[in-house]
């Protein structure tokens, strides 16, 4: 028989504390669907399997109550997962990390990402991240709340990317510059490596980008007058070309998640050193083990994707005028095209590749 304390501490354990982590209304219209085919779809960041586990171990409710994974959803369920810890703080604090601020005035702030940095926090990241440090940097100013998404990041960049971000100190300045963005009058442009040789010297690549169903960590491009994914444009110019790997300038004409690096995936051009998409296999080139070593050392000189946002062009917020920043290239990519630059200076052969 169980003691006393063994049936209270079983109680307690049916008993315990659930905390809401996400919580979904199903549209009307829709029709019945299994609940962890649903949440795959709905959630970003997890995997089908990890729902199945979630739903039997009782954390996925339907309308309040736990329900199995072959649940099929119908129109106006509330889905809620429920989980035994609560949910991660994302307060926003300030941490003494530099910064390299390019221009500064009252109403913002141009600042140069280093690869690596996490720019928002979450998934995982929830401190040292570009948010955290522009809010020791601006610590001192009584009117910026970190917190408040009336001011701060106007634009993202991927952690692995470097280049220029803007940061709005007012919400009128970021309302301004914002719809800049979202008017496409603002100017960007990106220095990538991508693999292969191009036949035109630039060129337009148009396909909506959405989320890879086979993978959500990832973006895929579908048809321009495709219902799936939201319509982007990139430009591109060749500006130097290494014969297995070319040097190009991007222009964005819109801002979508991974857009240089999905849709130049999409053409047959991953990213040097892109691994989500594909950029760290020896996509051209000989098969000799000297150039597969020289390719793994242009991997170790460039850990990353080979991508810089290299210059940020706007109206000023208040004055209107034209404000142009441009940042060099960080010290690995230069490493890198100099490589590269090298490789075709000692190459004897011709080069054929596309």
């Amino acid at each position: 028989m169980m003691t006393t304390e063994q049936m209270e501490a079983m109680l307690e354990d049916d008993e315990q504390q659930l905390y809401e982590h996400f919580r979904i209304e199903v549209d009307k219209g829709q029709e019945p669907l299994r609940i962890d085919k649903f949440l795959f779809e709905h959630m970003q960041h997890s995997s089908r399997n990890r729902i199945q586990k979630a739903a039997d171990a009782g954390f996925v409710h339907v309308n309040e109550r736990p329900v199995k994974s072959n649940y099929k959803v119908r129109a106006g369920d509330i889905i809620t997962l429920m989980l035994d810890r609560p949910h991660y703080d994302t307060t926003i604090q300030p941490e003494d990390i530099p910064l390299d601020v390019v221009y500064e005035d009252d109403e913002l702030m141009v600042v140069n990402k280093a690869a690596g940095m996490v720019v928002h926090p979450g998934c995982g990241n929830f401190s040292g991240t570009l948010v955290n440090a522009v809010a020791w940097h601006l610590r001192h100013l009584p009117s910026y709340d970190p917190n408040d998404p009336e001011v701060g990041l106007v634009h993202r960049i991927d952690k692995d990317t470097s280049g220029l971000i803007v940061v709005a100190k007012t919400p009128d300045a970021k309302s301004r510059l914002g719809v800049q963005f979202f008017n496409k009058t603002s100017r960007r442009t990106y220095l990538a490596l991508v693999w292969g040789n191009f036949t035109d010297d630039e060129g337009r690549i148009e396909g909506n980008i959405g989320r890879d169903p086979k993978d959500r960590l990832r973006m895929t491009v579908f048809p321009p007058d495709s219902e799936y994914g939201k319509p982007a444009v990139t430009h591109y110019r060749v500006v130097e070309r290494f014969g297995y790997t070319t040097l190009v300038e991007c222009r964005l004409e819109t801002g979508r998640t991974h857009q240089i690096r999905a849709h130049m995936r999409h053409i047959g051009h991953p990213l040097f050193g892109d691994e989500r998409y594909g950029g760290t296999e020896i996509l051209r080139g000989e098969r000799s083990s000297t150039y597969k070593a020289f390719i793994s050392n242009c991997f170790k000189l460039c850990p990353r994707q080979a991508l810089h946002a290299q210059t940020l062009g706007f109206d000023h917020p208040v004055t209107r005028k034209p404000m142009d920043f441009t940042s060099p290239l960080p010290a690995d990519m230069a490493a890198l095209i100099d490589k590269w630059r090298g490789y075709i200076k000692g190459f004897q052969g011709e080069i054929k590749e596309s």
